[in-house]
């Protein structure tokens, strides 16, 4: 059975403590910081999502402030990495530039931004502009230019199709920002081998974990919000007792 560690706290907080170079495979869905912009848009999610980021208050850093906190992550980030090991961290694309500056800071050696296309998205104000259906990925190495890579000899794109979280998994997690489980198993089957160590700073409501246990992987999360806390604990215990 693999091993699992859940912390509630700050992701710095709890990362200090964590071994050096202990680390194959960061995946992590961190704050946009799009709060305060969002809210200068003309939306009408706030209405519809009592939990949506906008009105939430956990997304509303001032850049200065949100480029401090992602400093501070970074920093810690390549202290637990092992040398080969790589990073997946997801972001807006109109903060992906920033994001790749701050980690280049600190030795991480950038590969690619990619795009999850997401199949099925919510067709808001579609008579007014394009609908969104995509959210960026940025995809760093540390110690080596290349990490591991398990294509099996086959093309991989830089772009990944799934649909939303369904209404099920949805009821699972309650995560405003949550990801599908097949999204996340496809990077951590893709860059980690079966019994390495997947580190997930910015845990949400667990769908990292989830995937990283039903693969066999080693999972460490970590969540500030002490409700997604327990949503996601629940979520991966659910996991490891089919392990037994």
């Amino acid at each position: 059975m693999s091993d699992t560690i859940l912390n509630n706290g700050d992701c710095i907080d709890m990362m200090e403590k964590l071994s050096s170079a202990s680390v194959d495979l960061i995946l992590t869905d961190p704050p946009y910081n799009l709060g305060i912009f969002m809210k200068k848009r003309d939306t009408n999610l706030n209405k519809m999502r009592d939990n949506f980021f906008a009105g939430a208050g956990w997304d509303d850093l001032s850049p200065e402030e949100w480029e401090k906190s992602m400093d501070a992550f970074f920093k810690e980030a390549v202290r637990v990495l092992k040398k080969g090991s790589s990073m997946i961290v997801f972001m807006s694309i109109i903060k992906v530039e920033t994001l790749i500056r701050i980690a280049q800071r600190h030795g991480l050696y950038y590969k690619t931004t990619g795009i999850w296309h997401k199949l099925n998205p919510m067709p808001r104000n579609m008579n007014l502009h394009f609908v969104n259906s995509t959210e960026a990925w940025v995809y760093f190495t540390y110690g080596k230019k290349t990490g591991t890579f398990n294509n099996n000899g086959k093309l991989v794109h830089d772009f990944v199709e799934t649909g939303v979280v369904s209404n099920g998994e949805r009821k699972q997690g309650k995560h405003p920002t949550q990801k599908p489980i097949a999204l996340m198993k496809f990077f951590i089957e893709l860059l980690s081998n079966e019994g390495d160590c997947i580190l997930d700073p910015f845990m949400g409501s667990g769908s990292t974990g989830v995937a990283a246990k039903e693969l066999g992987r080693n999972f460490i999360g970590i969540e500030l919000d002490e409700k997604y806390f327990g949503i996601a604990t629940r979520r991966i215990q659910e996991v490891q007792q089919h392990e037994l």
